[in-house]
């Protein structure tokens, strides 16, 4: 070190002339050597103190980013619980109206199993009324006007008049006179022979009731089948 502190404080002039001895002196060259490993350890000792600073300020601000991240992540957490909870709440809300949907398409379903099959019923009993109505009309029509036409007696010999004896005898609120009236003329009895002008007028008693309770099944089977369809409609109908 002295040496180096002697050749700090030389002349100009004389440190030329050392330069020139240190190429044909060894000493110089260790006393050379050492000076650039001087030079070089301290700034190697620079740049490791600016990276032990740039290391600290890193910690300092590594730290609180790192713990505002954490704290963040808490929060993230804490609302993510919030929504699951919500989510599970959810969930199981819609479950319970899944299984409240299921038991009314079931319940509805069977609604309108039974409806149809009711309906149904309903209308092969009108069907056959329908049909047993026009069938006694036609005959009620066919009796009256043979007798209107004086043709009382080729008339009693037709199926017509066998199926009109049949409806007289069935049915059930027809008076006792008209019922041995009407039965007495179809028999062709002498005993008792009513006027024509008499059973004629049984006949279209008869036949404008009929007529009426035919219309009023026909009203009542339009009213069913209008009141099937609303139903139906109802028990399909999709939210």
């Amino acid at each position: 070190m002295l040496i180096v502190a002697l050749l700090a404080v030389a002349p100009t002039s004389q440190a030329v002339t050392l330069n020139a001895q240190v190429a044909a002196n060894p000493v110089r060259k260790v006393v050379t050597l050492l000076q650039m490993m001087e030079k070089k350890v301290k700034e190697e000792g620079e740049r490791e103190t600016d990276l032990y600073d740039k290391f600290m300020c890193y910690c300092k601000t590594g730290v609180g980013t790192l713990e505002k991240s954490i704290a963040d992540a808490e929060d993230k957490i804490g609302e993510l619980s919030s929504s699951i909870k919500a989510t599970e709440e959810e969930l199981a809300k819609t479950k319970e109206k899944l299984t409240a949907d299921k038991e009314d398409r079931a319940s509805a379903e069977k609604t309108l199993r039974e409806a149809t099959a009711q309906r149904q019923k309903e209308k092969r009993s009108f069907d056959a009324f329908k049909t047993e109505s026009n069938a006694n009309l036609d005959m009620l029509a066919m009796a009256t006007a043979a007798i209107e036409k004086g043709m009382a007696g080729s008339f009693l010999q037709t199926d017509a008049a066998k199926g009109l004896k049949k409806l007289v005898a069935a049915l059930q609120d027809m008076s006792n006179d008209d019922r041995d009236a009407i039965t007495s003329f179809l028999s062709g009895s002498t005993e008792y022979a009513p006027q024509a002008g008499q059973i004629v007028g049984i006949l279209k008693t008869m036949h404008d009731e009929m007529a009426a309770s035919l219309a009023d099944a026909i009203a009542a089977e339009k009213a069913a089948v209008k009141e099937y369809k609303a139903l139906a409609k109802a028990k399909t109908k999709k939210d």
